[in-house]
């Protein structure tokens, strides 16, 4: 991959259709390059003789259905040189439109992966600054570039004119040759994978660190440090997720460790009301002829108020688990007011007045601490008030391979993988969020592992068909549980 560096990072254009093919034909064979000999047919290389001034420079591997000159359609891996710095490389759609690559391209994965990579850049090369972006959509090639991207890179705004409706993808090299290294393997071997070639074996586990490190950036792992730092920043926090990622375990281990035990817990459900929540009227027995009047009773929140109230020096947790379960905007009512983290002192006026220990108006300690979990496959009632969802911090727990990895027998890894990519590839944003977690597949004995995974993973499975949630890819996850069947 060394010519294709030098060509990069070159910042000439002398010989440039010359020095094109010499630095991609470098890419194949067992000897030195990355991808097998037959992957050289799955495409066509562009880089014309543009003289100074004439046009746009650039080299393209495009798919080989193209004619020789002329728009070309479909995906493509592009570089776009300029004099005096290197090139920008990344991914784009010819300019004749999405055909042959409509299926590549619409699919949400791909969009995705690009998207990913792009983050992965960011964070690792960016030192703060952005230096790669990606389209929402790549198949939206009615959009242009956004304004304020283009204005970042002024010194490609040649290619940016005539090609920024069809770039999705891009990486802006600065002198660490590491970083455009490592795009250019990111974004190639993303579209030979595509194509349907994987890099040689000699090349395999790299390929398999660049994947694992963007995909970090698609699934990002969430660590009980920073719940922990969340929560003592805005006080009313919420862990979502798939099922099976672990949410109510790290609630759970927050606080007994993190708060020591100093709080409550408490279980939403769809009959949850204001009345059990903030309080209100509820019946009690009395001796009277009738045996029962009505009374007012605190709810759980004024409860927590007034128990945090006795540990000022100490955080206290009220934790919420399947806070989704029920309606959180009716729920807390006008207590909503007092979610306020920054907010210090804010009262409200209670409908009734209670015992001598909480009065007619409700005000939240300082140290009072509220965290919720969220499961984001539960359909039935979810947080959607904007004004709630403002007040709470929401962090996502993903699925995390390297949990499984480390806990699991290797058919249960190999499980786990085959869906994940199932759900990336073929998945809406929405549905993205329903992917089993890593519970569904932490099982080391490889005589329960089978049964595990039909016991508790296929349920699961066959209810999102059942409901519907997966009907854009119901074929994949049908023939996920057919192989599972199989075995």
């Amino acid at each position: 991959m060394e010519k294709l560096l030098d060509l990069i990072h070159s910042g000439q254009l002398v010989d440039w259709p010359e020095r094109s093919r010499e630095a991609v034909e470098e890419l194949f064979g067992s000897n030195s390059g990355r991808y097998p000999g037959r992957a050289r047919q799955s495409f066509s290389l562009r880089a014309p003789d543009f003289r100074s001034g004439s046009g746009v420079p650039f080299t393209a591997l495009i798919d080989p259905s193209n004619p020789d000159s002329g728009a070309y359609g479909g995906m493509s891996f592009v570089i776009f040189p300029v004099e005096d710095r290197a090139a920008l490389i990344g991914m784009v759609i010819g300019t004749q439109g999405l055909s042959p690559d409509e299926e590549i391209l619409g699919r949400p994965g791909h969009g995705r992966k690009t998207k990913a990579i792009c983050s992965w850049l960011n964070s690792k090369y960016g030192k703060g600054q952005m230096v790669a972006w990606s389209k929402q959509d790549p198949a939206r090639i009615d959009l242009d570039l956004p304004g304020n991207i283009k204005s970042l890179f002024t010194e490609f705004q040649a290619g940016f004119k005539k090609y920024g409706k069809v770039i999705y993808g891009f990486y802006v090299p600065d002198e660490n040759r590491q970083g455009t290294e490592e795009a250019v393997k990111a974004f190639l071997d993303l579209m030979f994978s595509e194509r349907g070639y994987q890099p040689l074996t000699s090349a395999e586990k790299d390929a398999n660190r660049i994947q694992a490190a963007y995909y970090a950036h698609m699934f990002p792992a969430t660590n009980i440090q920073e719940a922990a730092e969340l929560l003592a920043e805005r006080k009313y926090a919420v862990l979502q997720g798939p099922p099976g990622t672990g949410k109510t375990r790290m609630a759970l281990e927050l606080f007994h460790n993190t708060y020591q035990g100093i709080g409550q817990t408490i279980q939403f459900h769809p009959n949850t009301t204001y009345e059990n929540f903030v309080g209100g009227l509820a019946p009690v027995h009395t001796e009277e002829s009738l045996g029962l009047q009505f009374k007012p009773k605190p709810g759980f929140l004024m409860e927590a108020a007034g128990q945090a109230a006795k540990y000022l020096d100490k955080p206290y947790l009220l934790l919420i688990d399947e806070i989704n379960r029920a309606d959180l905007a009716k729920v807390l009512g006008e207590a909503i007011f007092l979610l306020e983290p920054l907010a210090e002192g804010r009262t409200i006026k209670l409908a009734y007045d209670f015992d001598a220990s909480y009065g007619s108006t409700l005000t939240l300690p300082s140290n009072l601490h509220i965290l919720g979990t969220m499961n984001s496959s539960d359909r039935s009632i979810a947080i959607v008030d904007i004004a709630v969802r403002r007040r709470f911090a929401f962090l996502k727990l993903w699925p995390q391979i390297a949990v499984v990895e480390a806990l699991s027998h290797a058919l249960m890894l190999e499980a786990f993988q085959a869906l994940l990519n199932i759900f990336v590839e073929y998945a809406d944003d929405e549905a993205l969020e329903l992917l089993p977690g890593h519970s569904y597949f932490l099982e080391k004995d490889p005589q329960k592992a089978l049964r595990f995974l039909q016991v508790h993973l296929v349920p699961l499975l066959e209810e999102y068909l059942k409901q519907g949630y997966v009907a854009a890819f119901s074929d994949s996850i049908e023939a996920y549980l057919q192989w599972l069947e199989s075995l």
